[in-house]
């Protein structure tokens, strides 16, 4: 079995029913055999975030308060992937709570990069990428609030997509009118990604953002994403940015991204250096964030400080010291950046922009503290080309095209209109199927047979731990 071979190497897949997959992998192959008529996932294997409740299936959220937690029931999402036939192998390693762009806890230890096991895979959703770069699955689930889903896509050569919010619906957040965090799929191929979207989508009135008209089928309706749609490339109008004006973006990151953008040229119609107004971008999302955190975990940080992480205790204790008038001050701010967004798709189709601002580090390395020898503001401040875009509540895939100066995956972010969910998959899946005859921009693979000759991440000092 290929988790069996590669895992060690990396630590992505953290908890197994491996019993109960083959079970159910014998009653899909009945069902074929009997010519049933199949569901959308039928048979196919699927990893499941950390994050998410798996019933019968270990589910710890990276916290060693619940190290050993076996849920009795199913996430809603979880729910809607087994009702398609999608069978769960396991569950994918995260932060402490998602917290942070660097997958590693207390209580199953640090994710390896599958092109370099000793650096980052990022963050939140690492394990879930690992897993998809290195075969072990061709499906896995993902969630995104500063690019959880998009970073670690971009550093392991996969795609991921942050759809609009309410797209696929989470009962789970405190906070459920915020925008900022929103469950996706993660895939190997723009086509199988969208087939697990379809499956992921729904109208499930537990999340008041997935709000409907009654009666009508809105998300699920068939067909609607999957296969993407075709979009002819030479009538786009293309807005590009290395770092919508605000963002601290690494120098070999910006150089890898005008390779791309000289790709694209000849394909579109035009191509334009443009971007949103980003200003107060930082601050709003670092206490929109704050307060999310806050929703979630303050009771948890009062009572048990000595089983919360450093980003939780950073992002908790940052939150207390906001005012009423910070957080009015951020939407507001919010609300600006959105109609800024809007208004840039009036006169582009798509915007384009490197998916994270540095090229891998050691995963040793809680966070970035400086970029390009500048000092960051805070232990997310470096993902803020993915914030900027969570903000605007707008969709965006990270697309795989190819390995930066140093030999590491690169990730372009596409980002779509409002609610333009379906079209921005399409641009993707017709730049991946541009890109695929190009040794320089087709989607990387790492090499399987030496993570399998590796020692294991296991053996790497500080994997346990924040140390």
């Amino acid at each position: 079995m290929r988790i069996g071979q590669v895992n060690p190497a990396v630590n992505a897949f953290v908890a197994m029913d491996e019993p109960g997959v083959r079970a159910a992998a014998r009653q899909a192959e009945d069902a074929v055999m009997r010519g049933d008529d199949l569901p959308l996932l039928h048979g196919l294997p699927i990893g499941i975030k950390d994050l998410d409740e798996t019933a019968g299936l270990r589910t710890t959220w990276g916290s060693t308060t619940y190290r050993d937690h076996v849920p009795t029931h199913d996430a809603g999402m979880v729910a809607r992937i087994r009702a398609a036939g999608g069978l769960v192998l396991g569950k994918t390693n995260t932060p402490e709570w998602g917290l942070g762009a660097n997958t590693r806890n207390a209580v199953y230890g640090a994710t390896g990069n599958p092109f370099d096991p000793a650096k980052s895979c990022a963050g939140s959703s690492g394990g879930s990428a690992v897993a998809l770069a290195t075969n072990m699955v061709p499906l896995c689930t993902g969630s995104d609030m500063g690019g959880s889903l998009r970073n670690p896509a971009a550093f392991c050569g996969i795609v991921g997509f942050r759809p609009s919010p309410g797209l696929v619906p989470s009962e789970k957040c405190t906070l459920g009118w915020s925008p900022l965090s929103v469950l996706g799929p993660m895939a190997r191929n723009v086509e199988d990604l969208c087939l697990l979207l379809a499956a992921m989508a729904s109208d499930d009135s537990g999340d008041p953002l997935a709000y409907t008209m009654h009666g009508e089928n809105i998300r699920g309706a068939p067909g609607l994403f999957s296969p993407p749609p075709r979009v002819d490339l030479a009538k786009l109008r293309v807005a590009v940015s290395e770092d919508f004006g605000h963002a601290p973006v690494e120098r070999i990151v910006r150089e890898a991204f005008q390779v791309r953008v000289e790709a694209c040229r000849p394909m579109v119609h035009e191509v334009a250096a443009a971007h949103p107004d980003c200003s107060g971008a930082d601050e709003s999302f670092a206490v929109l964030r704050a307060t999310s955190v806050l929703s979630a975990h303050l009771e948890r940080y009062r009572v048990r400080p000595e089983e919360c992480g450093p980003n939780l205790r950073t992002n908790v204790e940052e939150g207390l010291r906001y005012s009423l008038e910070d957080y009015a001050r951020a939407h507001a701010a919010q609300t600006r950046i959105y109609h800024s967004f809007v208004s840039l798709f009036q006169t582009h189709d798509v915007l384009i922009t490197p998916a994270i601002t540095i090229s891998p580090r050691p995963w040793r390395e809680l966070y970035p503290t400086e970029i390009d020898g500048q000092p960051t503001s805070n232990y997310f401040h470096w993902l803020a080309l993915a914030y900027y875009v969570t903000l605007s509540a707008h969709p965006a895939v990270c697309l795989p095209v190819g390995l930066d100066a140093t030999g590491m995956p690169f990730g372009l972010q596409i980002v779509g209109p409002r609610g333009g969910d379906a079209f921005v998959l399409g641009v993707a899946a017709a730049l991946e199927e541009a890109f695929s005859s190009s040794p320089l921009l087709q989607r990387p693979v790492p090499s399987l047979d030496q993570l399998h000759a590796a020692p294991p991440i296991s053996s790497m000092d500080g994997f346990l731990g924040w140390g």
